[in-house]
């Protein structure tokens, strides 16, 4: 199967670059994997930022809001819940500003890594795509 993704590891965090989010959203279902898109444009703060996470992933009401709840989310009841066929996740927009530094960008984009590695151990695709604002 000719995908945009062949060249890509299995299990990475990395910029979006020369790839376009209907070009991952097509590979996701091609290959039968789970997709996650969020645009964070409008996102001011890190409460805002997980706040539009949580709503365009379609996570559970009782989301902590918080970078630990974000990877409990992104892992451990996503196991459980039975054989997962793969991710690809598209960030798109993360903000660059004072109540958003590159400290909670880091710190943002260090969950997304942790967590495909979560998924490698477990040999489950797990590509995160993002782009800055």
């Amino acid at each position: 199967m000719d995908t945009p993704l062949r060249t890509v590891r299995t299990n990475i965090v990395q910029s979006i670059r020369a790839f376009r989010v209907q070009d991952l959203q097509a590979a996701a279902r091609d290959l039968g994997q789970h997709f996650l898109y969020a645009n964070l444009a409008n996102a001011q703060s890190k409460q805002d930022v997980l706040d539009m996470i949580a709503a365009q992933f379609t996570f559970p009401a009782h989301f902590g809001k918080n970078f630990d709840a974000l990877y409990d989310c992104m892992t451990d009841p996503l196991h459980k819940s039975g054989p997962q066929p793969g991710f690809i996740v598209v960030l798109e927009q993360i903000p660059a500003h004072a109540k958003f530094d590159k400290e909670a960008r880091e710190q943002l984009l260090d969950i997304f890594r942790d967590a495909a590695d979560y998924w490698g151990d477990r040999k489950i695709p797990f590509r995160c795509f993002y782009s800055f604002l």
